[in-house]
């Protein structure tokens, strides 16, 4: 196995952001180094993974990482994302890739200013309701339609699939004491909201600063995963329960990565956050530098100004 001093990964080997694999799912195993790739060894053998083309590292129980690993995750721009088992309980985060603040600056702005929230929260709600007139309508009309959307899907899916379906009902703090579809759907919720944090703060968004939802760390996580769920989560789930294959959380979270794949959601996810944070390639910088604020323009950090002061 190598060494962390390893030189680390050049900015010109990453991938993009949207042309990376998903998430990858480790539990009962060690993660280590050798040379650019990570491996992965349980009682199988080992597995090689090119840390350059990961978005995100979930990190199950039994789960051992080495330091050499995560120096090299911090090279490769990848989260890494300490969960619970199953996927379904969000315990940590690693350093995202993102280096500027331009993008959180802009979020910022959104989110402190009440019609620009709202207009926002609109182009989210507008992804969903393709073709309709959103115009004028408040957020309580928008939770209201989306309700009335929500129930259909979940009725659909259950037609298509004959899975017995009644209500959403889940224990956040009990995850066993739901019926199977229910387990299904949060394992299913879980991975697709995996995928989302790794985008949102791949591209420097923060994760607390919901438009739609807010009062958690996750809250813009939530908004960005709830404009896939009807496509991805949700008939994953139905699927995971209707192939009565033992334990669908476990098949949940393959179904969900290979539609993550075949929809191509990842690229998609980020031309969707762009377009609702209006933002455009120009305000996402690969790198950024260090400024200090003052009131009229930004002034260079790493000077001693107080030595300034005194040759003016």
């Amino acid at each position: 196995m190598s060494t962390p001093s390893e030189v680390p990964v050049t900015r010109l080997a990453l991938s993009r952001l949207e042309d990376r694999i998903s998430f990858l799912y480790v539990e009962r195993a060690t993660v280590n180094r050798d040379g650019n790739a990570l491996t992965i060894t349980d009682n199988r053998g080992t597995a090689h993974v090119p840390a350059t083309a990961l978005a995100a590292l979930l990190l199950g129980p039994g789960t051992r990482v080495t330091y050499a690993a995560m120096a090299l995750l911090g090279d490769a721009g990848a989260s890494v994302v300490w969960v619970g088992e199953r996927g379904v309980r969000f315990y940590a985060q690693g350093r995202p890739p993102a280096k500027s603040s331009r993008c959180a600056e802009k979020q910022a702005e959104i989110v402190t200013h009440q019609r620009k929230r709202l207009d926002c929260a609109k182009r989210m709600y507008a992804l969903r309701f393709p073709g309709e007139n959103l115009e004028g309508l408040s957020m309580a009309q928008l939770r209201g339609r989306e309700g009335a959307r929500m129930k259909r899907v979940y009725a659909a899916e259950a037609q298509r699939t004959g899975v017995y379906w009644d209500r959403r009902s889940y224990d956040p703090n009990d995850f066993e004491s739901s019926n199977p579809i229910n387990q299904a759907l949060t394992a299913a919720s879980a991975a697709l909201y995996g995928v989302a944090h790794a985008v949102v703060a791949g591209l420097g968004f923060v994760p607390a600063l919901g438009v739609v939802h807010t009062g958690t760390d996750r809250s813009f996580v939530y908004d960005i995963a709830d404009l896939y769920k009807a496509e991805i989560a949700i008939p994953a789930a139905f699927d995971a329960v209707a192939a009565n294959c033992g334990q669908p959380s476990n098949e949940v979270r393959r179904l969900v990565r290979d539609a993550v794949v075949s929809t191509r959601l990842m690229p998609r996810m980020v031309k969707d956050i762009k377009h609702v944070m209006e933002v455009d390639d120009e305000v996402l910088p690969s790198d950024a530098e260090l400024f200090l604020w003052s009131e009229l323009e930004l002034i260079a950090a790493g000077v001693n100004w107080s030595e300034e002061e005194l040759k003016q």
